[in-house]
């Protein structure tokens, strides 16, 4: 099998690199699986993730059939983005194998548990999504706001007079801390 690493660590845990990669690299050859492909990155897991994009592109391409972690936090970015890719994976075909938590969706036995794990997934979202209606529906039963707080609208008037004075709507926008989006829309409304 043509195996394919991705490694990633933030910025601050620079160190786990090497180890991530070695311990991935004595896994194939435990496997007998050629390296085709390693993939670093290194960045928050909230950024974009150049590295795990290419790899999403070589498995389209069906330049690897097997791509091998060292955890599921290094691969998803949420619980949702983690199903997702995996489930997009398994539809073309590439195995997909966590070493920490035992993972290998090249077996029946991983594909089940991925099963499973898209049906937790599945049932964490619909229980959030109860608790925000729930709590909307309480604020509501209040009389409270719910939402994102107003903080633009509230400068309403230093945006009026900052347009009175001629400055560009980028300018009232940095002054005051707003959005340039902001600005337009308050002074649309007049």
């Amino acid at each position: 099998m043509r195996a394919a690493l991705y490694a990633r660590v933030s910025t601050h845990d620079q160190q786990t690199l090497a180890f991530q990669v070695e311990a991935m690299a004595c896994y194939l050859k435990n496997r007998d699986w050629t390296l085709a492909k390693q993939v670093r990155d290194v960045g928050s897991g909230a950024k974009e993730r150049p590295g795990r994009e290419s790899l999403l592109r070589a498995a389209r391409r069906r330049e690897v059939d097997v791509i091998v972690v060292w955890r599921l936090d290094r691969w998803g970015r949420s619980v949702a983005d983690l199903m997702m890719t995996l489930r997009e994976l398994t539809e073309l075909g590439v195995g997909f194998v966590s070493l920490t938590e035992a993972l290998d969706l090249t077996t029946p036995a991983g594909r089940a548990m991925a099963g499973m794990l898209a049906i937790f997934a599945e049932f964490e979202r619909e229980i959030l999504r109860d608790r925000v209606r729930a709590g909307i529906a309480q604020a509501r039963k209040e009389g409270r706001r719910h939402g994102r707080p107003r903080s633009a609208s509230l400068k309403s008037d230093d945006v009026h007079r900052l347009k009175a004075e001629r400055q560009s709507h980028s300018e009232i926008a940095r002054r005051l801390g707003i959005g340039r989006t902001s600005v337009r829309r308050i002074l649309k409304a007049g």
